[in-house]
């Protein structure tokens, strides 16, 4: 069975659930002799640890990186490289009273329809939980891109309406939810806040720049480039949507304002985000994505158990009541992972 492996020349293939021993991830198709070590996939992993301020799950897990195999005195050897990541601050009990009932926006119930067994320790499989190993997987494809000269940088744009009206990169890792906007980020802390005290939840949108990528990469007519961007974005369980440079803006906008001009010095706009044809322009890479509030809320809500009998839930444990700050990683590391692959399978083409 398939759908735990992603990527073609480049590849990871993530393991475990949300309350088992470990979660983790065997990444092929690694260049051989480059320096990485844990330290390196650890300062990636903090980014999206749980436990990090009062926007976060309280769940503490300080997913301390240990690589298995595929490294040798601090360099890659071009063999599968595993990274486990073991969980510590499991509490199962906590969901003993919903073990037989489906949580409104969970996977319970379509995961039980699939394989007639479900785990309901926070989700298993489904758990965002499971991201930590992309996390680590794409600090492998980051360091790999480093040395082509790419850089991925995904920020928070919206938080339950709040949106931010500046861009200062600097700020990103400066503030609790990721945002480009000083100001923006402390109204949106606020409004989290709040509803976490009601036992609600709120969504967002997270906007990626990918800057130094070459143009001609993508793989017509199936592996586009922004199509394998778009399947990255959109197996992250909490994304509903993904558009690229003007996105929907170009439904309502003329040929003559879409179109991006060129001159002798290159493009004129970028409108298309940096993807025509789904083969990269050389310019920057720019797409954003529509993320759900948490589904595990407090606030009672109307189901149906295994048996079809109705019934009121209230999810408790400890969850993110926006997932935004935290996702802003993984959106990295899965961008990254389809540049990377992208890189080598068009290596492959030219011989």
């Amino acid at each position: 069975m398939g759908g735990s492996t992603f990527g073609e020349r480049f590849k990871i293939t993530t393991f475990g659930e949300s309350h088992g021993a470990a979660v983790g991830v065997i990444v092929e198709g690694v260049t051989p002799g480059v320096e990485i070590d844990e330290a390196y996939i650890q300062k990636q992993m903090d980014r999206r640890k749980p436990g990090q301020s009062s926007v976060t799950t309280p769940r503490k897990e300080y997913d301390i990186v240990q690589i298995q195999s595929g490294v040798f005195e601090g360099k890659t050897t071009g063999t599968p490289l595993m990274v486990i990541l073991y969980n510590h601050d499991m509490k199962p009990e906590a969901y003993s009273d919903i073990q037989h009932a489906f949580r409104p926006g969970h996977a319970d119930y379509t995961y039980l329809q699939k394989y007639g067994i479900r785990d309901h320790r926070g989700s298993g499989r489904a758990s965002g939980r499971e991201t930590a190993a992309r996390v680590a997987g794409g600090a492998v494809a980051r360091k790999l891109l480093e040395r082509r000269g790419v850089q991925v940088l995904a920020y928070t744009r919206e938080i339950g309406g709040i949106a931010c009206s500046s861009f200062q990169e600097e700020v990103i890792e400066e503030n609790a939810v990721r945002a480009c906007d000083p100001e923006a980020a402390a109204r949106m802390i606020e409004r989290i806040e709040e509803l976490a005290r009601r036992g609600d939840s709120c969504g967002g949108i997270v906007e990626c720049r990918i800057r130094g990528v070459q143009p001609g990469l993508g793989e017509p007519v199936f592996d586009k480039l922004d199509a394998e961007l778009a399947k990255a974005m959109l197996s992250i369980g909490a994304v509903k949507g993904i558009e690229f440079g003007a996105g929907f803006a170009a439904a309502s906008m003329l040929g003559s304002e879409h179109n991006d001009g060129m001159s002798a010095d290159g493009f004129l706009s970028n409108h298309a985000g940096g993807i025509l044809g789904g083969i990269s322009t050389g310019e920057e890479i720019v797409f954003r994505i529509s993320v759900k509030p948490t589904s595990s809320i407090s606030v009672s809500q109307r189901t149906v158990n295994v048996r079809g009998e109705e019934q009121e839930i209230r999810t408790e444990g400890r969850h993110d009541p926006c997932i935004c700050p935290r996702i802003v990683p993984v959106v990295e590391a899965m961008a990254c992972l389809v540049v990377e692959d992208h890189y080598k399978r068009q290596a492959a083409l030219l011989g």
